[in-house]
């Protein structure tokens, strides 16, 4: 049998075996694994890597819309290269509804600005920020049934928050069409009465941004977040978790039986507050939301990926420039609270995680593989396809070097 590609002498690791493999490879899927494949239009010889199940980023925001006056850094085209730079082969953004506009159409508008310009594949969640009994009742059903099973909810921000009633009608809407619910667990009313009270007292800083939101903020809306989908009987994933106490509350949902998932990212586990707190604006490139936390929530998370309470890590990547149309905005030099949340990490969030995580003893290869790409397969509906390494799946394989070092400034 002749193959398009064999890759030779591989270390296959997919999330429960390590095993010694050629791979044979014929129109972009794997046909063969076996020792001896020579037959190959091209022969790749993997001898001391790592054959991997290529990374599945499923938490990216690219060309998302937002405020005029700032615009996110990565464009489909920069962000899917960086993404594959780093060993990713699938990433899933989010197709942001704006008020005021179907599902559909924006969807459609999202597609036409990915078309031709992505180096991976790609695949999109939706985000509902205006649940009319349109989108709930028509578009929603039409699109899960077209392939698009899960969707983004937001607890805070001024454009996307949704109070209760409507999480409630969301997820409804998603326990009739089979969809899974992502949400972001941040208490909006909190907040804004911590950002005021710290703004009024002339706390400003970019550090501040913290101190508004602080673990007790995520904590009670994860809670709040699990309630509800206990109550309509819906499977949620509670994206970004920062702190133990948020971890918790999945922790107990989950041991009373409730489809209750997390997601943790490298920021929860590299970054402190204390990275926020730096002179002048330095600070603001590490604002994000939830912010990073004490050492303690650090460890914290790390505990959630060994234990498996947080079974994918993504990396939220939602870049912005350190210039006046992105982290320098005016109003962002005046308050914390105008400062565009969000860090890159579409690129390093696989290396971080085998350096800190595997390298450091805190997780096995296996463990790694399931974290970044086949627990993200299961999750979102792409596996076998996608997230191991298998006859019939994709050909979406990284070669990976495990005694590479480089630092990443």
């Amino acid at each position: 049998m002749s193959f398009d590609l064999v890759i030779k002498n591989a270390n296959v690791v997919t999330a429960s075996d390590t095993f010694r493999s050629d791979i044979g490879i014929s129109g972009g899927k794997i046909v063969a694994l076996a020792c001896n494949l020579n037959d190959g239009r091209e022969i790749i010889d993997a001898d001391g890597l790592l054959a991997l199940p290529g990374g599945i980023d499923s938490h990216v925001h690219l060309e998302q819309p937002g405020p005029p006056e700032i615009v996110m850094a990565d464009s489909f085209e920069s962000g899917t290269l960086a993404a594959a730079f780093g060993g990713n082969t699938t990433v899933m953004p989010f197709c942001l509804q704006q008020k005021g506009m179907g599902l559909r159409q924006s969807l459609v508008d999202y597609h036409a600005a990915a078309e031709g310009m992505c180096h991976t594949d790609v695949s999109f969640h939706l985000i509902i920020s205006d649940p009319t009994p349109s989108v709930l009742g028509q578009e929603l059903p039409a699109l899960v049934e077209a392939g698009y099973t899960s969707l983004k909810v937001f607890m805070t921000y001024d454009d996307l928050v949704l109070n209760d009633r409507q999480m409630l009608e969301v997820m409804a809407a998603a326990k009739e069409t089979g969809a899974l619910v992502m949400v972001h667990a941040e208490g909006y009313d909190t907040i804004r009465f911590l950002a005021e009270r710290l703004e009024r007292a002339g706390k400003t800083a970019p550090f501040y941004h913290g101190s508004s939101r602080p673990a007790a903020v995520e904590r009670e809306a994860t809670h709040r977040a699990i309630s509800l989908a206990e109550i309509t009987d819906v499977p949620i994933m509670i994206v970004h978790v920062s702190n133990r106490e948020a971890m918790d509350e999945i922790a107990r949902a989950q041991m009373r039986g409730l489809k209750i998932f997390g997601e943790t990212c490298p920021q929860y586990l590299v970054l402190t507050e204390d990275d926020m707190d730096k002179e002048a604006m330095e600070g603001s490139k590490y604002v994000c939301s939830p912010p990073p936390r004490t050492v303690e929530h650090q460890q914290a998370c790390w505990q959630g990926l060994e234990r498996g309470v947080l079974s994918v890590f993504s990396s939220d990547h939602c870049p912005y420039r350190f210039a006046e149309d992105g982290k320098l905005t005016p109003k962002g030099r005046q308050s914390f609270r105008w400062i565009p949340n969000g860090i890159p990490g579409i690129e390093t969030r696989l290396p971080i995680l085998f350096s800190e995580g595997v390298g450091k003893g805190r997780i096995d290869v296996n463990q790694f593989v399931a974290l970044t790409s086949t627990n993200h397969a299961k999750t979102y509906g792409l596996y076998p396809r996608k997230g191991t390494i298998a006859i019939g799946s994709d050909a979406d394989i990284v070669l990976w070097d495990p005694h590479l070092c480089r630092t990443i400034h």
